[in-house]
């Protein structure tokens, strides 16, 4: 279970990475609720998780190719400097009290513009600090430390902004990232970038190609954008759920999010557990179902203490489900595509969350917030039970 954390350097950047994203939870959730706060407004919640995203959709593409032709780790770090310095903005300005709902999604974009570029670096340096063996485990660690950070973080933002308010939340997540800086500076590996004559634009071209060509990828690609469209909002509209469905604030809300995350943590674990294995594309469509089934149990469920293990169920399970497919992208692409490769997946992946926030913020102000998340749970289990259904190639990866 633990082989990927034997090798030193993914080992050291784990532990930064674990560190960061508690602070990046942290932020995430502090700042859903300022915006509730500030505006009022479930659009707004969808909104500045769209800004956030967008990046993504706009950059990430040329990031990917990016990452194929130089270091990996300059990319990464300089992405996290740039992330450091917007969560210190913000703390500065909420210190100030002169915050407004403009300097939140500013920097939220200026945020997303710099994951777009260390996304795939970092997804595609893991590779070259494993083996391909132990892809899979390594994979499933790095969303235990993110879905450990996402349990430990919401408690955390809960007892800061008691303490020391919203600036000092967003000074934490700031001071986090120095962790994960200085984890990137002690690597061993370096990534040796092969020598390339061809315009980025072509390189690109022949990344799309490849994806397109190969039919197990595409339909990855498509079900990342189908899941993160759909799924994500329950934490979007978690805000929106604690407050006029069960009718509580910041605790409970703190802890339905530490639900989930702490679900998370599991669901990564039994991937790492498990491994590679035949048949890893059915299993994840039979696991696909059913977090559209408790997607719908959450949505309609009206008792705070049913709703806690119903969310710790669905982490559990979308972990499960983003863990395979990223493993089963991982172990297709070939080495020197995978930068394009993983940032033409992250484009769905990544891409499904600020249109599916956006929308469901938008749907859940002319309707609620427990109606939108019931039919994104039956739309997600009907995906992946036509896929099955079907004799698709993805059954056999």
């Amino acid at each position: 279970m633990f082989a990927a954390l034997a090798q030193r350097d993914f080992r050291v950047l784990w532990f930064g990475a674990f560190t960061s994203s508690i602070g990046t939870w942290i932020q995430k959730v502090a700042q859903n609720w300022l915006v509730l706060t500030l505006t009022g407004s479930a659009f707004f919640l969808g909104l500045d998780a769209f800004l956030g995203e967008l990046p993504i959709l706009l950059f990430i593409l040329i990031g990917g190719v990016v990452a194929d032709r130089y270091d990996r780790r300059q990319l990464l770090l300089l992405s996290q400097c740039v992330q450091m310095l917007a969560a210190f903005a913000l703390g500065f300005l909420l210190y100030l009290d002169v915050v407004r709902i403009w300097h939140v999604l500013l920097l939220s974009f200026i945020t997303g513009c710099a994951q777009a570029f260390g996304g795939p670096a970092y997804q595609s340096l893991i590779p070259s600090l494993v083996g391909k063996n132990t892809l899979p485990n390594a994979i499933a660690f790095n969303s235990i430390q993110f879905n450990l950070a996402r349990a430990i973080g919401p408690l955390i933002a809960g007892a800061a902004l008691g303490i020391v308010g919203y600036a000092g939340a967003f000074g934490l997540n700031g001071l986090s990232f120095l962790v994960v800086i200085a984890a990137i500076l002690s690597l061993r590996v370096k990534h040796v970038a092969p020598a390339s004559s061809q315009p980025m634009l072509k390189e690109l071209k022949i990344g799309l190609s490849y994806v397109r060509h190969e039919s197990s990828l595409l339909t990855l690609t498509a079900l990342g954008l189908a899941t993160t469209f759909l799924a994500i909002p329950v934490s979007t509209l978690m805000p929106v759920m604690a407050r006029e469905v069960f009718q509580e604030g910041f605790g409970p809300y703190s802890r339905l999010m530490t639900a989930a995350g702490a679900g998370a943590v599991i669901g990564a674990l039994i991937v790492a557990w498990v491994g590679r294995f035949r048949h890893m594309g059915s299993a994840l469509l039979i696991v696909q179902i059913l977090l559209g089934g408790l997607i719908v149990s959450f949505a309609r469920s009206r008792v705070l203490w049913l709703s806690y293990p119903l969310l710790f169920a669905s982490g559990m399970a979308q972990m499960i489900v983003l863990s395979m497919m990223m493993s089963l992208v991982q172990l297709i692409a070939p080495n020197e595509m995978r930068g394009r490769v993983m940032s033409i997946y992250m484009v769905a992946f990544r891409g499904g969350m600020p249109l599916g926030s956006l929308v469901a913020g938008y749907l859940a102000n002319l309707s609620s917030a427990a109606t939108v998340l019931t039919i994104n749970g039956v739309v997600l289990a009907v995906i992946a039970g036509s896929l099955l259904s079907a004799n698709h190639d993805i059954r056999r990866v």
